[in-house]
Order: structure tokens, then C-alpha cells, then sequence
């Protein structure tokens, strides 16, 4: 079969790979193909913001990726969901809208990232944002992605925020402001009580150019490659293999996951690891699939004196009723949040220069993330380090690109991480002993009052704590001299031409809170970069005929 050509190929669409989409297919001029492993984003479950319930372990819109066993989580394996669908992640996610603190931006460009710095990213996280508070210093209005409140209070938070106060943490307006320190309410890319994914930010109002293709259940399992260039895309649609040409770059967006699996399995990456798996060696690369961090949460359940969880709205079909009716009607209520409507961010240490713990509340229980709710009215406070030091791995398992690969997360395994974790465990608590809290808390459901000793939190760490659903880092922006760095600050990869990668991959350091804003971060700038790129290409080529 002829192999069709397009001048990009973005091979992912996901927070960042909507983005790049739009943007490179914006003014007409280059061709773009967008490829998507998952289907269209049409699931009804996906547009409301409390559905990733639904979707967090469906089978068709969920890599369903599952870790390899960690010791530092006394040997268990650990359920990673990610996003198979247009919009990736971000069509799954729990919509909270968190960009990180400028210091991390700074701390990249510090890294040897020119660019990167906070004063550089902040326009292009205004560009893509449509606030609702509207436009100010940090924030952007009229940009593709809605930025909403949360409209109406529930007593559970309010209560959770007082408590915040009284344990001596201000209150926060916003977590994305001039400060990220503080207890209060999330604000949630949500419009008129419905998600706004990056699909349907980004790619929805792109999706009838001419210029731009969108191929959904197309799994991409290999770069084209000659010599010291990227050349194309092989992927697989309905049985059948494809291969598609890039006549100016391939754009790898397809998470920290994918990315460097289809870097393995074109050739790219630790040699070791390629000739395990029985691949060619086609670029050494040592960092390809190396530095993965990710954050990881631990719960207190709280059982709750008053019928006012959303346990509670579950478990009577009169609530329920009434709740679907609020939302048909008015698009309010329960089903127009996400489920964790408040959090803080806050110092473990009053030495600390900033916050290194985030919060989050939800004001129901379950067993584990996605599970079912319990029977009787609860509600959790988790607590998450921001920067963990502990790297771990991904890699392909074999030479098989069906095959999914190996995650290695290695939680918990630098003490430094398991001291900012109990020390954050110890806050939660705090928080949930002060006067403004203890009028709804019954007793502690998880893990229980019995645990006091920093060794016994531990072990109930190790044994219960879970993923927020953040990795990251597995293809690291850095100098070139640096064998554990993959691509470079514009985002290309070492050593070869025509590829680049933009998405969570390439942060060096997982941001301080969620990574959806990041990620959109990194595809406006990325799109940047790209076109100017290929300007000056242009303009090189015209001078030298």
C-alpha cells in the first residue's frame, strides 16, 4: 500500500496532542495527521464531570496499564488507568485544574531547559485557558479550555477548609494565583456543568479543516526510521498495518507510558534493554524510559455523623433521582463536579521554602479509587508528596508492540519520601481533630486510630496507598551531554532529526500538583517551537537555491 505523507505526524491525542493538532493545522499551511489508539470521545459518561467513575477501569476507553510488583509497596501491584480515547487522560481524569508552582518551572530551566522558567510558561498556560473569573495576571479569558468554580458549597468542604484554617493554613481564592500555599476550593476545566477535555477544547474546533486528519483506533507500534532521521509512523487500524510519512517531524504525545514504548520499539533506548526484548539497536539512548515518577496518595476514611455523603445520595434511589434531575435541568448538583472538590497545598516543615503536600477531599469513601462507595455515609482526606525522589522505569516487555510494557515505580523507595509522606499523613489528621471538622467525624474508618508510630503509618502506607494517576518524566528534557536526558529543550530527541516528544514525558521533575494544566502547557509551547522551527527551515532552504 502507497504510504500517504503529511508534513506533521502527532502520534497521540491527548492533553498535549489536541493541542498540537489545533495549533499546527491553525493557519492552513501544513497538513497534519493526529493518530489515536482509542476511539472518538463520544461515551456519554466522559461529559459529565463526576463520570470518571464510569470510566476509570472501562475496558475500551482505558489502557488499564498495571504495575509490576513494588517493594516499596510491600510487593503489591498497583492499577494504573490512562486514557484510551480522544482527549486521553484528560477525557478521564478528575478535572482539577492545578498548573504547579513557579518554582518548578524555574527548576527546569535551571536543569539546562532555556525557556522553561516560570516568567516563559505562564503565557502559554493564559493562552489556553477561557477563566471564568476572568482574564487578571495570571490567568487567561477566551482561550479554547474552560477554567470553572465550583458553584455550589457542600458542608463537608466547608467544614474541611475551617478546619484548614484553625490548623494554621490560609485560606486559598487560588491555588494557580500569586501563591499555590493554602486550603479552599478547586477550580475544574469544566463549562456549564460539562467536562472540557483537551478533544473538546482543542481538537472539536479543529476537527473540519481540511488540512487536518484525525485517525481514531490507529495504534501506533514503530517510527520509520533511516539513518539519523525520522522518517514516518507505523500503526495498525481495524487488522490492518499502515505506514504514513512526515515530510517535517513526527510528534510523540502519547504519555509517559507509550512514548517511550514506541521509542523501544523503534530501536531507541538502553541497549540492554532493546537486545532483552529482542529489538534492534537503532539509537542508544540510556534515559528511554527512566527517571518515571509519579504521586501517590494516602487516604483517611472518615466515617461521618450526618446522611450527607455522597454515599448517601447513592444509596437512596429518591437522591439519586433527584440529582440526575438537577443535572438534566440546570447542569448543578453533584454530578457537575468532580469528586475531590477541595484540597490545600501546605508545608510539611515552617523551614520550607514552599508547599511540599497537596490535599484532596472528597466527600464520599470507597475501598480504593473507582471502587464502590461503602454502604455507610463517608468521606476521605488524602494527602500526596508533591516532589517525590524515588525514579522508576518503564520498558517494553518484548519485541511484541501489542505487548504491555513494564512499569516499575518503585514507590517509596528514597527515605526522604517516606518521611514527607508520614509527616503528611500526621497534617491530614491534624486537620480532621480541629473543631470545625470533629462535629461530622464518627471515627476513623482507614486505617484506623490503632496506627500512631511513624514505623506503624509506614507499614499502612506501604500496604494501602495509591496512585493520583500522575506519571511522569520517562522522556527527560535536558542537555545532551547528559546520557540519562532525552530530548532537548525545543523538545527535540537527541541525535536524531525529524522527532520530538511533548507530553508528560519530558518533564524532568513531576510538577507540584495535577498534570492535565502541564500538559497543555507543554503542547501550546511545543506547537511554538515547532512552527518556528519550520519557518526558519523555510527561509534556510530559500536562501541556499
Amino acid at each position: 500500500m502507497e504510504s500517504k505523507q503529511y508534513d506533521f505526524v502527532v502520534v497521540g491525542a491527548g492533553s498535549a496532542g489536541c493541542v498540537l493538532a489545533n495549533r499546527l493545522s491553525e493557519d492552513g499551511r501544513y497538513s497534519v495527521l493526529l493518530l489515536e489508539a482509542g476511539p472518538v470521545d463520544n461515551y456519554p459518561w466522559i461529559h459529565v464531570p463526576i463520570g470518571y467513575g464510569k470510566t476509570m477501569f472501562h475496558p475500551t476507553l482505558n489502557w488499564g496499564y498495571t504495575t509490576e510488583p513494588d517493594e516499596g509497596i510491600a510487593g503489591r501491584r498497583m492499577y494504573w488507568p490512562r486514557g484510551k480515547v480522544l482527549g486521553g487522560s484528560s477525557s478521564i481524569n478528575g478535572l482539577i485544574y492545578v498548573r504547579g508552582q513557579a518554582e518548578d518551572f524555574d527548576d527546569w530551566a535551571a536543569m539546562g531547559n532555556p525557556g522553561w522558567g516560570w516568567d516563559q510558561v505562564l503565557p502559554y498556560f493564559r493562552r489556553s485557558e477561557d477563566q471564568e473569573r476572568g482574564e487578571d495576571a495570571y490567568h487567561g479569558a477566551g482561550g479554547p479550555l474552560a477554567v470553572s468554580s465550583v458553584h455550589e458549597n457542600h458542608p463537608l468542604v466547608e467544614a474541611f477548609i475551617s478546619a484548614g484554617e484553625q490548623a494554621g493554613f490560609p485560606r486559598s481564592e487560588d491555588f494557580n494565583g500569586a501563591s499555590q500555599e493554602g486550603v479552599g476550593y478547586f477550580q475544574l476545566t469544566t463549562k456549564n456543568g460539562r467536562r472540557c477535555s483537551s478533544a473538546k477544547a482543542f481538537l472539536r474546533p479543529a476537527r473540519q479543516r481540511s488540512n487536518l486528519t484525525v485517525e481514531t483506533n490507529a495504534q501506533t507500534n514503530g517510527l520509520v526510521i533511516e539513518g539519523n532521521r525520522v522518517l514516518g509512523v507505523r500503526y495498525r487500524k481495524e487488522d490492518t498495518d499502515f505506514t504514513v510519512h512526515a515530510r517535517r517531524e513526527v510528534v510523540l504525545s502519547a504519555g509517559a507510558i507509550n512514548s517511550p514504548q514506541i521509542m523501544e520499539l523503534s530501536g531507541i533506548g538502553d541497549p540492554e534493554i532493546l537486545k532483552e526484548a529482542g529489538l534492534p539497536v537503532v539509537h542508544p539512548m540510556k534515559g528511554v524510559g527512566r527517571n518515571l515518577q509519579d504521586h501517590l496518595q494516602a487516604r483517611i476514611i472518615s466515617r461521618c455523623t450526618q446522611s450527607i455523603t455522597t454515599n448517601d445520595d447513592l444509596a437512596s434511589m429518591v437522591r439519586k433521582a433527584r440529582i440526575g434531575l438537577k443535572y438534566l435541568l440546570f447542569r448543578r448538583g453533584p454530578l457537575a463536579v468532580g469528586i475531590n472538590q477541595a484540597g490545600g497545598f501546605v508545608k510539611t516543615n515552617d523551614a520550607d521554602s514552599r508547599p511540599d503536600i497537596q490535599f484532596h477531599f472528597g466527600t464520599l469513601s470507597s475501598d480504593k479509587p473507582g471502587a464502590p462507595v461503602h454502604e455507610f455515609p463517608g468521606f476521605t482526606l488524602s494527602s500526596c508528596q508533591l516532589r517525590p525522589e524515588s525514579r522508576g522505569e518503564v520498558h517494553v516487555a518484548s519485541n511484541d508492540p501489542y505487548e504491555y510494557p513494564r512499569i516499575h515505580p518503585n514507590y517509596l523507595s528514597e527515605e526522604k519520601d517516606c518521611e514527607v509522606m508520614i509527616a503528611g499523613f500526621r497534617l491530614s489528621r491534624r486537620i480532621l481533630e480541629k473543631p470545625a471538622m470533629q462535629p461530622f467525624v464518627a471515627e476513623e474508618h482507614s486505617p484506623g486510630r490503632d496506627i500512631q508510630s511513624d514505623d506503624e503509618i509506614l507499614d499502612y502506607l506501604r500496604r494501602d496507598a495509591t496512585t493520583i494517576f500522575h506519571p511522569t518524566g520517562t522522556c527527560r528534557m535536558g542537555r545532551a551531554e547528559d546520557d540519562m536526558s532525552v530530548v532537548d529543550a525545543r523538545l527535540r530527541v537527541h541525535g536524531l532529526e525529524g522527532l520530538r516528544v511533548a507530553d508528560a514525558s519530558i518533564m524532568p521533575t513531576i510538577v507540584s500538583g495535577n498534570t492535565n494544566a502541564a500538559c497543555i502547557m507543554i503542547g501550546e509551547k511545543a506547537s511554538d517551537m515547532i512552527l518556528e522551527d519550520a519557518a526558519e527551515a523555510v527561509c534556510n532552504q530559500a536562501a541556499s537555491a
